[in-house]
């Protein structure tokens, strides 16, 4: 009922009832009804959520009271007659419709002009994309589904809200489109139908990290908020008069556990190669996530051996009865989190613009979910501040202590093949060996007998050379057999290297996992 008030008090079914498009067929029901009838049905589909239902497949079985109520009828309106309502709504463009006279309301309401400003008033918006998979038998565009990690047939939602949280304007695309393809349309359809409203600044995630873009939205006198892609910088190094870094963040003890410094980098244009894009930028540094640094690209060229950290008389790691040890700790940096803007104002406050894009999560990621969940669009776990236990951690740790306890075992066996090569090697070296010396005494003894008993020497070189062919032919047979058995010795060997390597690692991987173990307490929160 509060509900029911509140739409009514806003003027929102005032609102939707005037967009609702007019059919001039009287025949035409339940679209040509009376007002009363498509207020009513109106009704009944915003509030099928409020008395637990999804969609209207589900009037099917529906017989409660709480609808019908809410609508004003004696009893709800059946499923086929809301569908038909729809069908028609959506076939007379009602969706646009809709669509506008709820930007139309939505600005009114929160952003209503003071009285006697003709000046538009200047907004922060923020601005993201949300995929749903579509499971159809028709074939439809598909998009990357963010939280399955997928590829799926699906649409797209491209979402404005305000600073404070209220959204704006939501449209629907295909399910391939790019989120910078559907930007400017969208603030261009929401400047038109809000008069007194003008988008000056934009927010948006990494998806809206594209040069051009960013300069195109520049050019018409709005700045974005953004944040670069990894692969646009590389450190600290990548980034031109960087400032004094400043708290940002601290924890319940007064530990600062984030700084910002304000900085600029310059960032290359395809199409205009002669005009960079020169940004702002507030440079976070997280003190509590670290990342490997990067070594010297002269370094790389030449690395150490993954054993050149233990004693000499611990690297033998051939030999049974090895025990690995955890890899060293490799030298870690503060995490960079670098946000831009296009913002002319020099200096810029580093402090406001990193504020500025980490409400992101408040004002529009987490309204996104508290509005897809009543709607049925997706079901989302974890607001309430209620700890859990850490199943991921757990998972993790049993992996790996699965694998090292394989890689130990793959080690083992690897030594023994190894070691069996190895003597088959040596088996047939000697084999070779001695056979070679039986049948070149046998060639000698053999030439000698030619020799005393006169034979021309052309006769002489056909037999000898004809007898050494076949001698050569059976040693050869045993050269085969020893290079397979010195390959097989030297395969097994690499294998048995990189399974002690690979423990080494994952000992370093489980003493990290508990190091986060410990630190967390054995739970995660379910809500940071």
């Amino acid at each position: 009922m509060l509900l029911l008030a509140a739409a009514t008090e806003t003027r929102l079914l005032t609102s939707l009832e005037q967009a609702l498009p007019t059919v001039s067929d009287s025949a035409c029901l339940p679209l040509a009804g009376s007002s009363a009838v498509r207020r009513r049905l109106l009704l009944t589909v915003l509030f099928l959520g409020a008395v637990g239902l999804q969609r209207t497949w589900d009037l099917r079985g529906y017989t409660a009271d709480g609808l019908a109520l809410l609508t004003g009828r004696r009893q709800a309106y059946g499923y086929r007659y809301t569908e038909m309502f729809l069908s028609q709504v959506a076939r007379a463009d009602g969706a646009e419709r809709l669509t506008d006279a709820f930007t139309c309301w939505a600005t009114h309401l929160w952003h209503a002009p003071a009285g006697g400003t003709a000046q538009p008033s200047a907004l922060t918006c923020y601005v993201d994309g949300h995929r749903k998979p579509v499971y159809s038998d028709v074939l439809i565009p598909r998009g990357l589904i963010g939280r399955l990690g997928v590829v799926l047939g699906c649409r797209e939602l491209l979402l404005l809200h305000d600073e404070h949280g209220h959204p704006l304007l939501v449209t629907t695309h295909r399910g391939d489109q790019h989120l910078t393809a559907g930007v400017p349309a969208l603030l261009a359809r929401y400047e038109q139908h809000a008069e007194h409203s003008q988008v000056i600044r934009m927010v948006v995630d990494r998806e809206g990290m594209a040069t051009e873009f960013l300069a195109s939205l520049h050019a018409e006198g709005r700045s974005v908020v953004t944040i670069l892609q990894t692969n646009q910088y590389r450190d600290l190094s990548s980034f031109s008069e960087v400032g004094t870094f400043v708290p940002l963040n601290t924890d319940a003890h007064g530990q600062v556990i984030r700084e910002v410094a304000p900085a600029r980098i310059t960032l290359l244009r395809e199409d205009h190669p002669d005009a960079p894009l020169c940004l702002q930028v507030a440079l976070i540094r997280d003190l509590r996530r670290t990342v490997p640094v990067r070594p010297d690209p002269e370094e790389a060229l030449y690395p150490s051996r993954w054993d050149s950290d233990l004693p000499l008389e611990q690297r033998t790691w051939w030999r049974e009865g090895w025990q690995a040890t955890a890899a060293p700790v490799k030298e870690t940096t503060a995490k960079l989190i670098p946000i831009v803007t296009t913002e002319d104002t020099r200096p810029i406050d580093a402090i406001e613009i990193a504020q500025t894009y980490i409400h992101r999560w408040p004002a529009q990621e987490n309204i996104i979910k508290d509005y897809l969940r009543p709607l049925g669009l997706d079901t989302n776990h974890g607001f309430a501040k209620v700890a859990v236990e850490n199943s991921e951690v757990a998972k993790r740790r049993t992996h790996l202590e699965q694998r090292l306890a394989r890689l130990k075992q793959w080690a083992q066996s690897a030594g023994k093949r190894e070691a069996q090569a190895s003597r088959r090697r040596e088996r047939l070296r000697k084999t070779f060996t001695s056979r070679s010396k039986e049948l070149y005494q046998e060639l000698w003894a053999y030439q000698r007998t030619l020799e005393e008993q006169g034979i021309a020497d052309h006769v002489l070189r056909r037999e000898v050379k004809e007898r050494k062919a076949v001698a050569d032919a059976e040693l050869e047979q045993l050269r085969i057999k020893e290079w397979r058995a010195y390959e097989q010795c030297n395969t097994e060997f690499h294998k048995q290297e990189r399974y002690c390597k690979e423990q080494r690692e994952v000992l370093r991987a489980l003493a990290r996992l508990c190091t986060i173990w410990v630190r967390i307490g054995g739970i995660e929160p379910s809500a940071r």
